[in-house]
């Protein structure tokens, strides 16, 4: 999953980078409103984690530049305390929630994952496909109740197929998701971790759940009763 964060306080933005680095977010991070604007405009995201309070441009500014160019990337806005009608106006801008500083991390954390799973259409925090099983909150993926150990690029890649499950994700689409830097983006890295991710998951090839589909992706196909699509 991809996060965009817009904060302007380095210690609170290494925070948050942090915080979701280590379970596996792709975190790219603006300092100021202007830059935050354009990568919102420039890239998908999964979430972006906005404060209001911001130089060169405000956050509520941002987000109704976005709102009015029809970006639908959800929205968490990060206010002072005792500005309530920050929170309102923010709301009314086309923010999706909202957390007021000081929080804890988990809070944001749990805040921003309900976010992400109700964007893809994916209300609780696990998902289940036959054999199967994604912990969302826990970030454990197992089969038939036996845990699948993962890299952090494995589990990002899963994560994403399966909140998208169905549906035929690109190359393209994989490493905007997957991956922090552009210089890190490489497509022929998918399909290393996706030969990684089949034997992992599928050691005996019996589900086949990982799909190429020539010319367009990959395609995660399990369906509840456990056999392949």
């Amino acid at each position: 999953m991809r996060l965009l964060l817009i904060e302007d306080e380095p210690a609170l933005q290494s925070q948050i980078n942090q915080l979701f680095s280590q379970r596996h977010w792709s975190v790219d991070v603006a300092g100021d409103g202007r830059e935050g604007e354009y990568l919102g405009r420039e890239y998908p995201y999964d979430v972006a984690v906005v404060d209001l309070g911001l130089p060169q441009m405000s956050g509520m500014e941002v987000i109704s530049q976005w709102r009015k160019a029809g970006i639908s990337t959800p929205i968490l806005i990060l206010t002072a305390r005792d500005h309530w009608q920050q929170k309102v106006e923010g709301l009314e801008a086309g923010a999706d929630d909202y957390l007021t500083k000081p929080f804890h991390p988990e809070e944001l954390l749990a805040r921003v994952n309900a976010l992400a799973r109700r964007a893809a259409g994916q209300s609780s925090s696990e998902i289940v496909a036959g054999p199967y099983r994604l912990d969302l909150g826990g970030q454990q993926l197992s089969r038939a109740g036996e845990p699948i150990t993962l890299t952090s690029f494995e589990y990002r890649l899963i994560e994403y197929l399966m909140l998208h499950a169905g549906k035929v994700i690109s190359k393209a689409q994989l490493t905007e998701h997957i991956y922090a830097q552009d210089y890190d983006r490489d497509s022929n890295v998918i399909e290393v971790l996706m030969t990684r991710l089949r034997k992992k998951m599928d050691p005996n090839s019996e589900l086949k759940p990982l799909r190429t589909v020539r010319g367009q992706g990959y395609q995660f196909v399990v369906s509840d009763s456990g056999a392949a699509a």
